[in-house]
């Protein structure tokens, strides 16, 4: 190879994620050019120096050299959910505003038995249908409601509204709708995917983490060029990637202390979309966020409830959560502490949006339909409120009549969880300006709306940097 003469910058042809990795790790090992330690590394196996230095030596920094691009197509919503729960992500998944959700059928919770599997089959096609009501009736509502302007092409009008319908249609779509996610990683945060998709007390995310693992030993299935050679994308990757145990044995230690010494189920009462905490006690602060999955409480309730313990009490969360931790383990999200704890109750449509943010640490409870749903005004003004709230109900009942964990894949967008986002003030700012616009769903602009007023009561003065525009402020022929 022919060394480039006088250049700084060095751009490089695509290579394969673990051939990338070893070119770059040893091109920061070595004196030589890139374009030697390329030559080098076409001479070589680089699952040799993979297993030496990044899986026996422990040189994770190694596996962010090498990138894959994976897809995931006919998973279910909750599926998404769970592989895009990575900090380090970049990705996409399909949009619920701009396509049909009701053509793809649903994706059926491979751990229920037949009795099971109708029920759900017979909420879920209850839910569909109205969802096509639904979309029909808000549409003709909407060409009422916003005539096209002279200026606007009938082609955009008609988009723009069929979208605007699809927003509030969506509320009847439920977390077993078929998906696809297409995501760009590095090695190292693919392997943290498998191993906790692996954990999974959900049997669909166990199945995708063999499937993940085992398209690593294979050649890439899609190419712009199907002629070109191809080989394994990542072998090396494939062989250590066993389901996360320190994962799963923390989830149950934690799950069994909190059955027995924490009150589960939250006191009655109304509660906020959005409470703001801003913890002082860094401890405490860690304890009520690894309780705060395995419990029903708001994060106020388990923080204030975590002060007024003492030390031994304390120590007992804090030492189950390293307990079964091994070497190469990372400590639990839960003690990535941050400024602002912001608690909310909002529907999960909402929360899939909101998800995406990558510059903080997120927390989920279980989804339930215990804390009600959301009913879009809108609804109610296209005289569609009835067939909504049959199929609502009806899929809610059956949910409670359905086995855990898998009755959670018929919860409709519509149904309320709860939800913990922490973060600084940065991050706060952005998602407050940016989800409020006039181009976002209505339901997190009002979460995005909140987190500002919310932020205005604890930190006046940053608040007031806050450009955020407010939920009442619309213009519904804008994308």
């Amino acid at each position: 190879m022919a060394e480039p003469s006088r250049r700084r910058v060095i751009a490089l042809a695509p290579l394969p994620p673990e051939k990338c990795a070893y070119a770059l790790a040893r091109y920061s090992r070595s004196p030589d050019s890139i374009s030697r330690s390329l030559e080098w590394v076409r001479a070589h196996d680089s699952r040799k120096f993979l297993e030496s230095f990044y899986f026996q030596y422990g040189h994770a920094s190694i596996a962010d050299l090498g990138h894959l691009v994976l897809c995931f197509e006919g998973i279910s919503e909750l599926a998404a959910v769970e592989i895009e729960d990575e900090q380090l992500w970049d990705g996409q998944a399909r949009s619920s505003r701009y396509q049909d959700f009701s053509k793809s059928g649903f994706v059926t919770p491979p751990e229920f038995e037949q009795a099971a599997a109708a029920s759900y089959r017979a909420a879920g096609e209850s839910l569909l249908r109205a969802y096509r009501e639904v979309h029909e009736r808000v549409n003709a509502y909407l060409h009422e409601k916003l005539p096209r302007p002279p200026e606007m092409k009938p082609d955009a009008y008609e988009r723009n509204l069929a979208a605007r319908a699809f927003d509030v249609a969506r509320y009847l779509l439920f977390l077993g709708i078929p998906t696809g996610v297409g995501q760009v990683t590095s090695i190292r945060t693919l392997e943290r995917q498998i191993r906790r998709w692996k954990a999974s007390e959900f049997a669909e995310l166990r199945e995708l983490g063999a499937e993940a693992a085992q398209a690593c030993t294979e050649p890439p299935v899609c190419s712009l060029d199907p002629a070109s050679p191809a080989e394994a994308i990542a072998p090396t990757l494939a062989k250590y990637v066993d389901a996360d145990a320190y994962l799963l044995q923390t989830r149950e230690d934690l799950q069994r202390w909190a059955s027995q010494n924490v009150s589960l189920a939250p006191p009655g009462g109304s509660y906020p979309a959005v409470d703001l905490l801003k913890p002082s006690d860094a401890a405490a602060d860690t304890v009520a966020t690894l309780l705060y999955p395995v419990t029903r409480r708001s994060y106020r309730e388990l923080y204030e409830m975590v002060l007024e313990w003492n030390d031994a009490r304390r120590r007992e969360v804090l030492e189950l959560a390293v307990r079964s931790r091994g070497r190469a383990d990372e400590l639990p999200r839960a003690f990535r502490n941050a400024v602002y704890a912001f608690d909310m109750v909002m529907d999960i449509g909402a929360y899939r949006d909101l998800h995406r943010h990558r510059r903080c640490q997120q927390f989920r409870q279980a989804f339930t339909g215990d804390l009600g749903y959301e009913t879009p005004e809108a609804i109610r003004e296209a005289g569609a409120s009835g067939m909504y709230e049959d199929a609502v109900n009806y899929a809610l009942q059956t949910v409670r009549q359905l086995p855990q964990p898998a009755a959670q894949y018929l919860l409709p967008f519509a149904a309320r969880s709860r939800f913990l986002f922490k973060m600084d003030f940065a991050e706060a700012e952005y998602v407050a300006r940016l989800r409020t616009g006039v181009k976002g769903h209505f339901s997190y602009r009002r979460i995005a709306w909140e987190m500002k007023r919310a932020m205005e009561r604890v930190e006046p003065q940053l608040a007031r940097l806050i450009e955020a525009t407010p939920p009442w402020v619309e213009d519904p022929l804008t994308r």
